[in-house]
């Protein structure tokens, strides 16, 4: 920052590729206000994007003639250079540097502490150079002003504003000539200008039926059709850009080679050769940054596109003739009367390195309104002055010409000056009505969308229209809507990525067509992408035409048939190392080949029998490998099943064993088919009638029977928590549940589906906290020890506190586990007493405890609530006969006759 600190005023001027224009994003971004002004509305948009990024939508204007987004108190302005916001404030003297003697009204920008002008250089363009050269003479930042440019105008920079500080930029690449190329021989990722539409659309119907197509930015598209454009060509899905000089303000593209159709264009006046300058000027956009680029001629080296030695040694040089004038129009012409405007505004300037402008359209527009008698009679003061050189101001979007565009804005200049001052809302609504239609070729969507500018430039006038807002949104919803339908015909008419291809030579038969795979699995017909083959599975490339893609396919599957027999072999050959169980969440759970989705599993007889049912793009095989390869896949199952999943298939075992007593059986029935683990509500009615040694088996089979869960623990590993959870949801035909990761004791609930995801895997739920199973069994282990010790067990014990247990969720734990706080402990004495987990009853017994005298549900001394020997205190056996259909074995029969 110190380099610009010396001088208020920078002019940072260098070819293309040098970092100017970031470099006043970045200055801007440092200062607490700043504005800049931009050649093209395309320009601005994209620095406003940017902007808004590291500041905030709330901080970020964007102020074009067709576009205005200013939230209250933004503080960053972006504007293309004709909408730079103008009032009084601070300025440079225009009357000092027009030379024309006249003392203007003091009137410049804003107040900012940053202001910039890009592309200054376009002060030397015969049609829009005064408003450049009026933004560089007038435009200042209360702390800071930084004027960019070519090089080529720092001489007439320097004379006119002599306190400015001239900063030389080199480009970040090399910008070399690569000499002249055919269409056919043009390398990817080049740019191919032409300077009329004509001859434009020529190119890219040239490359459509040769390389596949291209994508087109002329002038004459809006923004939203050129992003459109751009970003086909940024995305890949074409490597060619056919573009006039549009490509030439600054927009950011990955060109590696600019080659130019002519060197001849049509100025508005006259065809001539470009300038040197203006060669560069678009040559610069290939090499951005640090990637150099080239640049050359399309065609013959003696064709119309031919570049002199001299021009090709300036260009890589970047050696330009300065520029020693910049037109110049009056800037704060006088209002209070017309012919005081008139004569303001074709005052000649008297400094040499001012030129007087062109007349210009708005100006030509002015005067054949002058000598209308109802512009006579009615523009009376300097509010109807101003009010009709605005109106002159709307710009000729449709190019129709100063005696068309002075009929169009004489009406709505006749609106304007009558009645409430507004055009009336029914007579725009039929404007934007009739241009409200995508029918239409090219040539005609791109003229309904001129139109629809002129109209949006109107209703972002705020003093023209009673609701401007309401015919701002319609207009942009209508340049939207014709916008892409522009993109759509120019795809549809210069994007042909295969057909060409496809079709060369050998008709319409796809068995004709060469298909070669490439070691990535990329399909190829001729060179060309059609697709990829991944694993079994061949997926016609997303981009290709809708009526191409039964001929691609039947290209593909007549060539790789012998190419995936070649597969299933190899498959069937492999280790088991090459498969895999997909268990990702969201997807169906399945097997997966070299990372590659082989089949998918479903719900069997059993939890542990899934049907394994091989992916679609197998059944292209035949029967016999189909058998073959299915058995493979079941085979690999049986061997992850014995690894990860060997407690619950001794469940399944035990659950048919006619030497285990038929109550145990049903235990391990139902354990099993929940996947191992089940919460210990579920199954207290049937443990209530195991007795001592019934329950040995049990955890002589390894099983916890814990306060709160029962389950086995090497269930819990992470590797048998993957296979059942994807068994589980592919028992119920639904995707995989996310699971928490390897060696986590303690996570957060999470939302709904990591809350199912984690329960299969073994944690419970603790409030917004979720603690694995074994770990909450062995704290209430904790508890009763802590009990039998008489010592207190707080959420600040140790065992907790390492654990990471909230309070809360340590006191939920508490509760649940049957354990209850007493009310007014001795110091350092116990503050729990185990009163056994509260458990559903049949209502009868709901009745009895109702009827119970008072004081029984008051917390006893710690020596009356110490377990029975058990890892978890027995339940008390319910007294009393229980009514049909609620007794505890009346859950127990079922399972009973269903296994054993």
């Amino acid at each position: 920052m110190a380099l610009f600190a010396r001088s208020p005023i920078t002019a940072v001027l260098g070819p293309t590729n040098t970092g100017k224009t970031h470099l006043a994003v970045e200055r801007m971004c440092g200062h607490s206000s700043g504005m800049m002004g931009f050649p093209l509305r395309l320009l601005a948009r994209e620095v406003y994007d940017r902007v808004v990024g590291m500041k905030g939508a709330n901080q970020v204007a964007l102020i074009t003639g067709e576009e205005k987004i200013v939230p209250p108190g933004a503080r960053y302005f972006l504007c293309t250079a004709e909408s730079m916001p103008i009032s009084v404030g601070q300025q440079a003297g225009a009357a000092q540097h027009s030379g024309g003697g006249r003392e203007s009204a003091q009137e410049g920008l804003k107040d900012y502490a940053f202001v910039a002008l890009d592309e200054a250089q376009l002060g030397s363009d015969p049609e829009r150079g005064h408003v450049f050269t009026d933004r560089l003479l007038r435009a200042r930042g209360r702390e800071e002003t930084m004027i960019l440019g070519s090089a080529s105008i720092s001489r007439v920079v320097k004379t006119l504003v002599p306190d400015a500080e001239i900063i030389g930029r080199p480009r970040f690449s090399t910008l070399s000539y690569a000499g002249a190329k055919k269409l056919s021989r043009l390398p990817k990722r080049s740019a191919i200008v032409a300077f009329s539409a004509e001859e434009v659309y020529a190119v890219a119907e040239m490359l459509r039926r040769f390389r596949g197509g291209a994508a087109v930015v002329m002038g004459a598209l809006s923004p939203r059709t050129r992003n459109a454009q751009v970003q086909m060509f940024l995305n890949g899905e074409v490597d060619y850009l056919v573009a006039t000089d549009a490509i030439g303000m600054g927009l950011n593209l990955d060109v590696a080679h600019v080659a130019f159709a002519s060197l001849r264009k049509f100025d508005g006046r006259r065809t001539r050769r470009l300038t040197v300058s203006e060669m560069a000027q678009i040559a610069g956009r290939a090499g951005r940054h640090h990637k150099d680029g080239t640049f050359g001629s399309l065609g013959h080296e003696d064709g119309d596109a031919a570049f002199t030695p001299e021009e090709i040694e300036a260009i890589e040089a970047h050696r330009f003739p300065p520029v020693d004038q910049l037109f110049w129009r009056d800037g704060t012409p006088r209002t209070d009367r017309l012919d005081h405007l008139l004569f303001d505004l074709e005052q000649k300037p008297e400094r040499p390195e001012l030129r007087a402008a062109p007349e210009a359209v708005d100006l030509a527009v002015l005067k054949r309104l002058a000598d209308d008698p109802l512009v006579i009679e009615r523009v009376r003061g300097q509010k109807q002055v101003e009010r009709l050189w605005a109106a002159c101001g709307l710009p000729d979007f449709q190019k129709l010409g100063a005696e068309h565009h002075a009929r169009t804005v004489g009406r709505i200049w006749r609106f304007l000056s009558e009645g409430t001052g507004h055009i009336p809302r029914d007579w725009f609504a039929q404007q934007i009505a009739r241009l409200d239609s995508v029918q239409g070729d090219i040539d005609t969507l791109s003229g309904r969308i001129a139109a629809t500018r002129t109209w949006s430039y109107i209703a972002h006038r705020a003093d023209w229209l009673a609701h401007p807002a309401e015919m701002a949104e319609r207009t942009r919803a209508l340049e939207e809507k014709l916008s892409d339908a522009l993109h759509a015909a120019l795809t549809q008419r210069f994007v042909d990525r295969r057909t060409t291809v496809l079709l060369r030579d050998i008709g319409q038969s796809a068995a004709n067509l060469p298909v070669e795979i490439e070691q990535d699995g990329t399909v190829c017909v001729d060179g060309e992408t059609i697709g990829r083959l991944d694993g079994f599975r061949f997926s016609v490339d997303p981009a290709t035409r809708h009526q191409d893609r039964k001929m691609l396919l039947a290209a593909a599957e007549r060539r790789l048939g012998r190419i995936l027999r070649v597969k299933a072999e190899e498959l069937l050959g492999a280790p088991d190392t090459d498969f895999a169980l997909m268990d990702e969440a969201g997807q169906a759970p399945g097997i997966s080949w070299q990372g590659n989705a082989v089949a998918t599993l479903h719900g069997g007889a059993t939890l542990l029998t899934p049907e394994i049912r091989l992916d679609r793009a197998l059944l292209t095989l035949g029967q016999d490998v189909q058998k073959q390869i299915g058995a493979r896949l079941t085979a690999w199952f049986d061997t992850q099943k014995e690894k990860h999943l060997l407690p619950l298939t001794k469940m399944v075992a035990s659950s048919q064993d006619a030497e285990v007593p038929a109550v145990v059986r049903a235990v391990f029935a139902q354990l099993a088919d929940a996947g191992g683990l089940i919460a210990r509500t579920d199954l207290d009615s049937a443990l209530g009638h195991l007795d001592k040694d019934q329950r040995h088996l049990l955890r002589r089979a390894g099983i916890d029977i814990g306060v709160l869960d029962i389950y086995h623990p090497g269930l819990l590993k992470p590797g048998s928590a993957r296979w059942r959870a994807a068994l589980l949801a592919a028992r119920i035909a639904k995707p995989c549940l996310p699971l928490p990761g390897p060696g986590l004791t303690l996570i957060p609930a999470g939302e709904k589906p990591d809350q199912m995801g984690a329960r299969i895997a073994g944690f419970r739920g603790f409030g917004e906290q979720m603690l694995r199973i074994d770990m909450a069994e062995r704290m209430a282990r904790t508890a009763h020890e802590a009990i039998a010790k008489n010592e207190a067990f707080t959420a600040q014990s140790p065992q907790i506190v390492s654990l990471g247990l909230s309070e809360e969720a340590f006191l939920q734990l508490m509760r649940l586990a049957g354990f209850r706080p007493i009310e007014a402990p001795e110091e350092g004495g116990p503050n729990w007493v185990f009163r056994g987990r509260q458990k559903l009853r049949p209502h009868h017994h709901q009745q009895n405890r109702d009827k119970r005298g008072p004081g029984q549900g008051k917390a006893q001394h710690p020596s009356q609530g110490k377990p029975r020997g058990d890892r978890a205190p027995r339940p008390a056996a319910s007294s009393g006969p229980a009514p049909a259909g609620n007794h505890a074995f009346a859950g127990l029969a079922e399972l009973l006759g269903r296994n054993g």
